[in-house]
């Protein structure tokens, strides 16, 4: 009982103390993650060092997994430029089991008291992130420290000897458990902690703790196959080029058990180095071996998950996933997607404006009004994803641009609705009054709705690729837009002293159209307002 409880508390101390570190430093890093994850994708090698890098700051493989699939999903990278960083992220997630490996137990309680003092002193946010990953460092030495004592006791254990030996005997047996236990706590780390935990006090061999190796790799696709689950296809490819590259590298090491345990003997004498040499072997080997392969794996998932069916219902958000709230980057990138959908409908709306008018289309205009529902949907919807974020999580930057999309939704939703309770109310009363502009006023109207929409084009431009030219463009065209319309109503009072009968009978639809041409003009305006005043 008392070995049970030192592997229970210690594996819980453990686990806990890797969650703290990788969140820790994954706050510590901010968007920069996103940043080397996406930016850094279009080199296979590149992608393969993003990946490691990413991987060794967040401790764990199945997360950076995760993230791609976000990604993926959220349209900000695409499949193929996925797959160098997963074979990087095999890389990357043994470097937390190395460090375990150095078995720094008697600093333990030295980091957990530096690391909670600096979480309790530190005023500034990267402060405490850092005390916290310290803190989670010590935690877990301090957890591997309770499993090594705690298991010390059994190397006196006939009973418990001969279990273990001939757990160690019987390969297939210590890969299913290994997998199964990582599917369970999510962690590879705390699998391959455990083992060399049992290597150190002599318990295991390393021909079985080579065997816990692979069944731990193989575990951690349980997370990324989760996360994939009700994504685009994209994504779900993403996942499944993680579990294929675990699982052809598990097959091909392990009928080849024996000769590579003899291999990583010679690498080491100490067994608990030799575990983790192990799981750096592993990695490394088959991310070396498939990372030339990945325009020919990329065919084959490709041709194994097939793409989405077509068709879209508008009420349903398609890029927002709450399992990202957590990685409030990624979360952002994924609000941003959809705010650029919300957009695409927006500048829809405005497109068909002139056409309703031209052509008393009824059952066109009931569509457009259509659309404003949705418009309020996703606008609602990725309100409610971004008032959801973890706020312990984000730093300025990030809280700043978490404002800045709210903004830029409020004021695509305002258009959208200009649109419809001013502009198509105006379009009916034309058509149900039987109303016909003059053919210079219908004229001068489409023109000034070409210069809003082609504003309103600008801008979005601008949103999407965060360009404070383009930003600046949106802004210089303010004065000519108000100066334009001036000269449209002088106009429009000219033709009715003309004494002109179709300006005379359409007079007050034709002022309040650019009267609300007008208004969408101000909210475009103001839409590019947050990309300026970023610092």
């Amino acid at each position: 009982m008392t070995v049970l409880l030192a592997l229970f508390g210690g594996m819980a101390l453990l686990l806990y103390g890797i969650q703290l570190t990788g969140e820790g430093l994954q706050r510590a890093a901010g968007a920069r993650l996103r940043g080397l994850l996406t930016g850094l994708a279009r080199n296979r090698i590149v992608a393969l060092g993003s990946g490691a890098t990413v991987t060794a700051i967040i401790q764990s493989s199945s997360a950076t997994t995760v993230m791609l699939i976000g990604f993926v999903s959220a349209g900000l990278m695409t499949f193929r430029q996925t797959l160098g960083v997963i074979l990087g992220a095999d890389i990357g997630t043994t470097f937390t089991v190395q460090l375990i490996a150095f078995r720094l137990t008697d600093w333990a309680l030295l980091l957990v008291g530096v690391g909670f003092t600096i979480v309790f002193v530190a005023r500034r946010r990267a402060g405490k992130d850092v005390g916290q990953a310290l803190l989670g460092f010590g935690l877990i030495f301090l957890g591997l420290k309770l499993i090594l004592d705690g298991v010390a006791p059994l190397r006196t254990n006939p009973l418990a000897v001969q279990l273990l030996a001939s757990a160690g005997e019987s390969p297939v047996l210590a890969v299913l458990t290994a997998a199964v236990f990582s599917a369970l706590v999510h962690s590879s780390a705390a699998t391959i902690g455990l083992a060399l935990a049992l290597a150190t006090e002599g318990l295991l061999t390393l021909d079985g703790a080579v065997a816990i190796v692979l069944g731990a790799n193989i575990g951690t696709c349980a997370t990324a196959l989760a996360a994939s689950v009700g994504t685009s296809a994209e994504a779900k490819r993403v996942a499944t080029a993680h579990i294929a590259f675990k699982l052809l590298g598990a097959a091909l090491v392990f009928p080849l058990i024996e000769p590579f345990a003899a291999v990583i003997a010679t690498t080491a004498a100490d067994p608990a180095r030799q575990v983790a040499n192990a799981h750096t072997l592993f990695n490394l080997g088959i991310s070396l071996v498939f990372l030339p392969f990945t325009p020919v794996a990329a065919r084959a998932i490709e041709s194994l998950v097939p793409e989405d069916q077509p068709g879209d219902n508008p009420f349903r958000v398609r890029y927002l996933d709450e399992r990202a709230l957590d990685q409030p980057s990624l979360a952002l990138g994924q609000a941003t997607r959809e705010a650029l959908r919300m957009a695409d409908v927006v500048q829809g709306m405005l497109r068909d404006v002139p056409v309703v008018f031209a052509t008393n289309h009824q059952e066109l205009l009931e569509e457009v009004e259509r659309r404003d529902d949705q418009v309020d949907f996703l606008e609602r919807e990725i309100k409610l994803f971004l008032a959801r974020l973890g706020r312990e999580a984000m730093g300025p930057d990030l809280s700043r641009k978490e404002i800045e999309l709210i903004s830029i939704i409020g004021n695509l939703e305002n258009i959208g609705d200009i649109i419809d309770k001013n502009l198509m109310e105006l379009a009916r009363k034309k058509l149900y009054q039987g109303r016909r502009f003059s053919d210079a006023g219908w004229a001068e109207i489409l023109d000034f709705h070409a210069m809003v929409s082609k504003n309103l084009e600008r801008a979005l431009a601008a949103f999407a690729a965060n360009d404070r030219g383009l930003a600046q463009e949106v802004l210089d065209q303010r004065p000519l837009m108000r100066q334009r319309e001036r000269e449209l109503r002088e106009s429009h009072l000219a033709r009715l002293r003309a004494g002109l009968a179709e300006s005379l009978e359409t007079s007050e639809i034709h002022l309040d159209i650019l009267t609300n041409l007008k208004r969408i003009s101000s909210h475009v305006s103001a839409l590019v307002f947050p990309i300026l005043e970023e610092v």
